[in-house]
């Protein structure tokens, strides 16, 4: 995987933090560099992520950057495969039948409304 650079125009300088508006907050966050190159983020170098200024009236939010690549959290993945390992290993005839099969409320040429179970006026 080739690093990925600083989008200043002219820096070639390796990518060490990713900025973010929020603009409905009015923030500026600058962070740890993303897994991934998103569209409305920017990747910075270190200097300047450090040099950076917020726009008058917004607050720029600073986190703590990581040294070099940025690094996969396995805690969250694996936590997610142990709860459906859990799910899956409780799914029986018994809970199949205490769920109710889904109904379509409404239809629009190939998309459906599902119905809410709960919800017993439609």
């Amino acid at each position: 995987m080739k690093p990925r650079q600083c989008s200043r125009t002219g820096c070639n300088a390796p990518a060490v933090a990713t900025l973010t508006y929020a603009y409905s907050d009015r923030a500026a966050v600058v962070g740890p560099l993303a897994l991934r190159a998103e569209p409305g983020c920017h990747d910075l170098c270190r200097t300047h992520s450090d040099g950076l200024s917020a726009p008058r009236g917004w607050e720029l939010i600073r986190l703590p950057l990581t040294d070099g690549a940025p690094e996969h959290d396995h805690d969250d993945l694996l936590a997610l495969a142990d709860a459906v390992r859990e799910v899956g290993m409780t799914w029986d005839e018994e809970t199949r039948g205490a769920v109710p099969a889904p109904t379509l409320a409404r239809r629009k040429r190939h998309l459906g409304v599902v119905a809410d179970p709960a919800d017993p006026g439609r």
